[in-house]
């Protein structure tokens, strides 16, 4: 789950990480009152879950009222791929000298944390690691033990050089390791960490992800949750427990197990046809669940095929089959199935099946392949 950057200030301010002062507000006229409280001169920032604000022309300075109202009439409203700008944050501008990046986040690879510090901030730190990897100093430790301050200072000490910014730089990867431990999450990211006047870092920016896995044990992260993270089919299939991720293609796709839902978009990619979806339905053998996969995925005009694959384990092929019918009886499906079941009671359902009129495959590639020739038929 991404957070917005206001949220992700408030969890930094929650365990003492130094960030200036800020307001959000969702009109031009709370745009001009925040600026005034904050002071001028004063940067309106817009709140999207995306990157590239700046680029965008969603960041702005003001230095008068005219100027915040004119910008926050602008910003708010705006689309920054494609995301509509909802709400600003209003923060005093800083007198920069220097940015640095500060960044904690999993190295699946190596199962382990990994920090990754910069004395090259302000900047997309993906195209830093492309164009300069030398320039991030990273660091990798066990998860399940305390971060070791003795393991990160060396490369602390090569970003920050003086001890005085070397010791704040310490103290704020440590917040930043509770912040990340405690919350669950799977990003945190200090983007610019700044150095200003008086020789002060301070966070100006604020990017926190949190492993969706994880908020059943945090119910005061998931009321962060953002409507515009998600698709309106995707929040749907989060109400009727299915796990569902939108996608650009035209095949839907309904299966049992993420690994086999990759590996079945995989295979269709490897065909030559573009999946719709993914969409997992679990270990369940509610037939009420195909019924629910069914009318999310047809929600999405562009689907022109659906592709249904089963490997029954805890999951009965013969529910699955019975939850196709009840679909079948009770919406229209107005685009070609190609249904595979193989594994528990596959006979019986694709004998349910059958006397419905309905065939089945026991193989997955002639599945897949006739989903695709299916899919790309006028």
């Amino acid at each position: 789950m991404n957070i917005h950057e206001y949220q992700g200030r408030e969890l930094f301010l929650q365990y003492g990480i130094p960030c200036p002062a800020g307001i959000v507000a969702e009109s031009p006229d709370a745009v001009v009152t925040a600026t005034r409280q904050v002071g001028y001169p004063a940067v309106i920032k817009a709140q999207v879950l995306t990157g590239g604000r700046g680029k965008a022309g969603g960041v702005k300075l003001v230095h008068n009222e005219a100027e915040a109202r004119e910008q926050g009439s602008r910003i708010l409203g705006m689309q920054i791929k494609g995301l509509t700008v909802e709400k600003v944050l209003v923060v005093p501008a800083a007198a920069i000298r220097r940015e640095f990046y500060v960044g904690l986040t999993v190295d699946r690879t190596n199962r382990a944390l990994v920090l990754m510090v910069s004395a090259s901030g302000g900047v997309d730190i993906e195209d830093l690691a492309v164009k300069n990897p030398d320039a991030i100093l990273k660091v990798r430790f066990n998860p399940l033990t305390n971060l070791d301050l003795k393991a990160i200072r060396p490369i602390l000490q090569q970003a920050f050089v003086t001890p005085a910014l070397v010791a704040q730089a310490e103290d704020a990867v440590a917040k930043l390791y509770r912040l990340f431990v405690e919350k669950d999450c799977s990003l945190v990211e200090i983007n610019p960490y700044a150095l200003l006047d008086g020789d002060k870092l301070v966070a100006l920016d604020a990017k926190v992800n949190i492993d969706d896995n994880g908020l059943v044990r945090h119910p005061e992260l998931e009321v962060l949750r953002n409507p515009e993270e998600s698709s309106a089919d995707e929040r749907q299939a989060r109400r009727v427990g299915l796990s569902f991720v939108s996608m650009d293609g035209d095949i839907g796709c309904i299966v049992n197990g993420a690994g086999l839902a990759m590996a079945t978009m995989d295979l269709i990619k490897h065909f030559g046809g573009n999946p719709a979806n993914f969409l997992d339905v679990g270990g369940s053998s509610n037939p009420e669940k195909v019924l629910n996969a069914l009318k999310i995925i047809l929600n999405n005009p562009r689907v022109k095929a659906i592709l249904i694959n089963i490997f029954g384990g805890i999951t009965r092929c013969d529910d699955i089959a019975k939850g196709i019918l009840m679909a079948t009886n009770q919406i229209q499906i107005p685009v070609p199935m190609v249904i595979r079941l193989i594994g528990t009671n596959d006979r019986e359902g694709r004998e349910i099946l059958a006397q419905a009129g309905l065939t089945s495959s026991e193989n997955l590639t002639e599945a897949v392949q006739r989903v695709v020739a299916l899919g790309k038929k006028p």
